[in-house]
């Protein structure tokens, strides 16, 4: 078939499927784009010829948008699908690589096509390249090799045969996924080649569930029926498994208390008696107590970033890791038995392993206790106590009420993450949605695109801050544009109220943090800047309220939940009335000032010595 790299390129990927389980979808769903000089006459060609029938596009505000889009939509789909995304030679290119790297550290499959300079190097240097004195070869594009599992550029047509099956292999792949880069030079996207018609028949990729070896199997089993004081760390390796029901009846079963991280929230209901909430820096106090006497820790599906693990210093010293999961790296971390395979095989042999083992019944009942305890303590801290100056907690409580645990509430960075750690109470495991792995700004809004394209008929939620408000909002043009039913809140705590508060927790008085006017001394010490986030959401083609009392704002939010269209609801918060960002025994390792002249550094200096002495650096691993 005589057709153009690009041409090629389209119905090559309109033909990938994955399958697991028997079950069978597109890998690409469609291409996400904006058409530059670099891409428009290549890329943007074949989308028009081709059409929507071959390749559905969309066009986002931002390249940035564009991939956080892909990225979100690719963890809702248990990253069996994803879109592709495309952009211009230069900074349309470079735009992307923030959700480039927020894909490859959340383990989450997109597809990167950035344009390139000319691989005949005769336009030289092309408008918008970059010339270097001494790598004639380099473009701005070789900036994706350390984001992207895979890279390459595809700098002559026949290239494409080889590149392509290896660029499927790695989004399909459970362990390795994540940003996928092909760099096409514009000169390339253009030209024509005979393909094998071959190529471009339905192939099927299917998503592999590899087994645990029996042998450690039966090793892990011989420790857990040893432990007086088991624990199970639940991470998103469950929910993208599909895994929850066998965690949930594994739990069940031998009695063992289980811990959220942010990517595995929700992957068991909130309510089961053995999930004890959220674990790590910003966990709850049942998690965290249970986690700091386990003797045997099982963490299934889970990268035991810094926050899980309170940098090292949540779990007892002693403790002995198994780690189940289908990533090598994560499965040795802590110094883990590596349980390596898929987490739903992975608790199915070892559940049964373990028969006829049931467990210590006062342990379980210790820690159905503490999880009681823990939820009276969430309702105290959902409660509104001033229905005039309302408090984060009691906001998020409201659109947990209202919206309900079934809603796909977003987030990604600032104050709420943590908060919702805790406090959001997510019945379904799609039903909590928030990006820890980069936790970042901005990617809020386009990941509500991404989940709602994945799942039309389930109501979606986006809680954002004023901070990431700012940052990328205009993603509210494409859900306008898309005729996508989604709801954004906006809370507004008058600029970066999270990094503000562990600013001053680390002993520096409040800089340059909170959205305020430069005063007569020239610092940024003035009132705050009053920004109308409801007239600007209104401008670009939402439906938009402001609520400042608990009353208007349940009433906004009800509104909201029957409207269609985008509906923005903001909502002023006191920016002192916190949930705790460290509270119930976490601790994340933020150093301090060793040399300072105000006091109040110089003790939370020593205070961080003495709680960084905690840190479990080395020990003898799981044998």
């Amino acid at each position: 078939m005589r057709l153009t790299v690009a041409q090629a390129l389209v119905r090559f990927l309109s033909a990938q499927y994955t399958e697991r389980d028997g079950a069978e979808q597109r890998l690409i769903a469609g291409m996400w784009g904006i058409f530059g000089h670099g891409n428009v006459s290549g890329l943007g060609q074949a989308l028009q010829e081709l059409g929507p029938e071959v390749m559905p596009f969309y066009r986002p505000q931002n390249e940035q948008g564009g991939v956080h889009v892909a990225a979100a939509f690719a963890r809702h789909k248990s990253r069996l699908a994803t879109f592709a995304c495309t952009a211009s030679v230069g900074p349309g290119s470079t735009n992307m690589l923030t959700g480039a790297a927020l894909a490859t550290i959340n383990r989450l499959p997109v597809l990167l096509l950035p344009s390139d300079h000319f691989a005949n190097r005769l336009p030289d240097p092309v408008l918008q390249g970059l010339e270097h004195p001494t790598e004639h070869d380099l473009s701005v594009n070789d900036c994706f090799r350390p984001v992207s599992r895979f890279y390459t550029r595809v700098s002559r047509p026949e290239q494409l045969l080889s590149a392509l099956p290896e660029a499927m292999r790695v989004l399909t792949d459970p362990a390795e996924t994540g940003a996928v880069t092909l760099s096409l030079p514009e000169d390339v996207q253009t030209e024509a080649f005979s393909w094998p018609a071959v190529m471009f028949e339905k192939r099927v990729w299917r998503v592999r569930r590899p087994p645990v070896e029996p042998e450690l199997v039966a090793r892990a089993a011989e420790l857990l029926r040893g432990a007086e004081r088991p624990f199970i760390v639940m991470g998103g390796g469950v929910k993208y498994s599909g895994a929850s029901d066998a965690l949930a009846a594994f739990a069940e079963r031998f009695g063992i208390p289980v811990g959220e991280t942010q990517a595995g929230k929700g992957g068991i209901p909130w309510n089961h008696p053995l999930n004890v909430g959220a674990v790590g820096a910003t966990g709850g106090s049942a998690a965290n107590a249970l986690a700091a006497e386990a003797d045997v820790v099982l963490a299934v599906g889970t990268r035991l970033a810094d926050f899980t693990t309170g940098s090292k210093t949540t779990f007892h010293p002693e403790a002995t890791f198994l780690g189940l999961n289908v990533a090598p790296m994560d499965a040795h971390k802590l110094f883990a038995l590596p349980l390596i395979g898929d987490a739903k095989r992975g608790l199915e042999a070892l559940a049964a392993a373990l028969e006829p083992h049931c467990g210590d019944g006062a342990y379980r009942a210790r820690a159905e206790k503490l999880k009681r305890d823990w939820d009276a303590t969430v309702d105290r801290l959902l409660e509104v106590g001033d229905p005039e100056n309302l408090a984060q907690g009691a906001v998020l409580g409201m659109v947990n009420a209202v919206m309900g645990g079934d809603a796909t509430v977003i987030c990604a960075a600032g104050s709420m993450p943590g908060d919702l750690h805790k406090l959001w109470r997510p019945t379904d495991p799609r039903a909590y949605h928030v990006e820890y792995g980069y936790s970042c700004m901005g990617y809020e809004i386009p990941a509500g695109l991404g989940v709602k394209l994945a799942e039309p008929a389930r109501p979606v939620v986006v809680l954002i801050g004023d901070g990431s408000y700012l940052m990328m909002n205009s993603e509210i043009v494409t859900a306008v544009a898309e005729g996508l039913d989604l709801t954004v809140v906006v809370v507004d705590n008058h600029g970066y109220g999270s990094i503000h508060g562990l600013q001053r927790s680390t002993g520096t008085p409040h800089f340059g943090l909170e959205l305020r006017h430069r005063d007569a001394r020239g610092l940024l010490d003035g009132p705050y800047v009053r920004v109308d986030y409801r007239a600007h959401a209104e401008a670009m083609g939402a439906r938009a309220v402001f609520a400042k009392t608990a009353d208007a704002f349940r009433r906004a939010l009800a509104e909201a939940k029957e409207r269609r269209g985008v509906n923005v609801v903001v909502v002023e918060v006191d920016p002192e009335k916190r949930v705790g960002g460290y509270a119930f025994g976490g601790w994340w390792d933020v150093p301090i000032a060793e040399v300072s002249v105000q006091e109040s550094v110089r003790e939370k200096r020593a205070q961080y010595e003495a709680d960084k002495a905690k840190q479990v650096v080395f020990k003898r691993g799981a044998r």
